[in-house]
């Protein structure tokens, strides 16, 4: 069931460190028993500017609208909530990159979602309110619509998160920010849930631990030429959040128009990757707790 939460938000995002959480997450926060403690988080808040990109109220109603449309599968509320997470809250990388900001998220404005999200047999990992960013309940969504986006196209962001093990250990890559890289294995992601391979997740981190091995990103910038994302289209949809209207719940959203990936540099990569994933040693591992995808 989804769970009422029990403070109402600040109406703007604003910056929390990592100490402040330290200090004051706990056991009975992680497990949901109880509310943080807004008054002393709030008093060490960094508030960010009146802007209609800083406010809360879209946010908190996309994690409520998420707990409501998957209550009884909760990692399949990771397709539908990252894409619309991140055209809503329309970040450059540089800012997408402070954990202060998903910090703040967790602990002022969506702490039940956390738990709702990633609680195990008892209590929602520390990590998951506080951590890096393909762990952090709200950074790990953001990124893998920024990561495995093709331009404007949200498609290939649904496929990926389809499978828990591309946050798991795809996101991990220093090779992932390489866009044909990450879109080829978004392919055989899908081609993988096209033939219902069992247990996908462990072909896929079969899959990543073979492409970390196999070169770096110049490599892979050699065999499939990128120039990486138009820095105006980025800059124009940030621009464009002050008017823009909340995002559909029934379609996918339109992200940034700052380019596609080039076919032909996925066509290049695509039968090195498939035979590195056939070559791999693929071994059964065991599922989180907080992730009951089957």
């Amino acid at each position: 069931m989804t769970s009422a939460l029990a403070f109402a938000p600040p109406p703007t995002l604003g910056l929390l460190s990592s100490t402040a959480v330290a200090t004051h997450l706990n056991r009975g926060i992680q497990a949901g028993d109880e509310a943080p403690p807004q008054a002393a988080l709030r008093k060490t808040t960094v508030a960010l500017p009146e802007s209609a990109r800083w406010r809360t109220e879209p946010l908190r109603e996309l994690f409520d609208e998420a707990m409501r449309r998957f209550v009884n599968r909760r990692t399949a509320a990771d397709g539908w909530l990252a894409p619309r997470l991140h055209a809503t809250l329309r970040l450059s990388r540089a800012e997408a990159a402070q954990d202060e900001l998903w910090n703040f998220i967790a602990l002022l404005i969506a702490p039940d979602y956390v738990v709702w999200r990633h609680r195990g047999k008892k209590v929602a990992p520390a990590s998951r309110f506080s951590g890096l960013h393909y762990t952090q309940a709200f950074a790990r969504l953001w990124w893998a619509a920024e990561l495995f986006r093709d331009g404007e196209d949200y498609r290939t962001v649904e496929t990926a998160c389809r499978v828990q093990e591309i946050f798991n250990s795809t996101m991990r890559l220093d090779v992932i920010d390489h866009r044909p890289t990450a879109l080829t294995i978004v392919r055989i992601v899908q081609a993988m849930l096209d033939a219902k391979t069992p247990r996908p997740g462990d072909h896929v981190h079969a899959l990543s631990s073979a492409i970390n091995l196999a070169g770096s990103t110049l490599v892979f910038e050699a065999l499939a030429p990128d120039p990486g994302p138009d820095p105006e289209g980025i800059e124009a949809w940030i621009a464009g959040a002050e008017i823009a209207p909340q995002v559909p719940w029934d379609r996918l959203p339109d992200g940034p128009d700052d380019g596609a990936v080039a076919e032909s540099g996925i066509r290049t990569l695509l039968p090195l990757f498939e035979q590195l994933g056939k070559d791999a040693n693929v071994r059964e591992r065991k599922k989180p707790e907080d992730d009951e995808s089957p």
